[in-house]
């Protein structure tokens, strides 16, 4: 399918990462909790599930592109970016993908265009996905796409009710009752979740995602722990114990 160019658009701001990181170092996995904040970007109205480990190996087994599902849950690529991936954007060695473009859908047709520069990131991904990566780069050229359509353009995620994802969705649903529908875009508040319950700062999961600020990721994800208070009052009388 025919595409043109086009410089995408990101996020904005500015915040102060040391209070943050003390946020993601006392908060809770939020897939623990039984009512879970989530935002068409993580606001506190709206909600929707965070997978845990175990959900997204269940899904990505249901799906017709099961590496694809994990890498974007253990990166938080957004998909035009992570369907805009070349062989020659992965460094086996390091374990990073090099984000410089992504690719979206105006009116039927894809766009491809180079990301904004604070978007522009080297993304770690995890050993255990070393297979799939290095499955999905085998016997190409470095200009190939990882991952593309069975008509060799760009991938999509298909209908939004028939489509192999949400095919996969559904199959998942029916096996496990306490799965909740997630749409692909879920999986990169899915990567946030986890990479913040391992422990990752501010900082870390703001160059993961792609923010121009951590205040945008503050802004996102900062409802996840909801005892922040109690949390910070609670580490500063245990450090003035320890000192005093």
């Amino acid at each position: 399918m025919p595409h043109r160019r086009l410089t995408l658009s990101g996020d904005r701001n500015h915040i102060t990462a040391e209070l943050f990181r003390i946020r993601l170092h006392h908060g809770a996995h939020p897939s623990s909790r039984s009512q879970r904040p989530y935002p068409s970007g993580v606001n506190q109205t709206c909600s929707s599930p965070f997978l845990t480990h175990r959900q997204v190996e269940a899904l990505a087994s249901e799906a017709r592109y099961g590496q694809l599902v994990r890498l974007l849950a253990y990166t938080g690529l957004r998909w035009g970016e992570a369907t805009a991936l070349r062989v020659r954007s992965v460094d086996p060695g390091r374990r990073r993908l090099n984000i410089r473009e992504g690719v979206t859908e105006v009116n039927g047709q894809h766009v491809l265009g180079s990301v904004k520069s604070h978007e522009r990131r080297s993304v770690a991904f995890p050993d255990f996905l070393d297979s799939a990566v290095a499955a999905a780069c085998r016997d190409k050229h470095p200009d190939d796409r990882l991952w593309s359509s069975p008509a060799g353009g760009f991938l999509r995620p298909g209908h939004s009710s028939q489509g192999w994802f949400a095919r996969a969705v559904q199959r998942t649903m029916v096996a496990d009752a306490s799965f909740r529908r997630v749409t692909p875009h879920d999986l990169r508040h899915t990567a946030a979740s986890l990479a913040i319950s391992a422990g990752a700062n501010v900082k870390v999961v703001q160059r993961m995602l792609g923010h121009k600020s951590a205040k945008v990721t503050l802004d996102t994800y900062a409802a996840l722990f909801p005892d922040d208070l109690d949390n910070v009052t609670s580490a500063l009388s245990r450090q003035r114990a320890e000192q005093l």
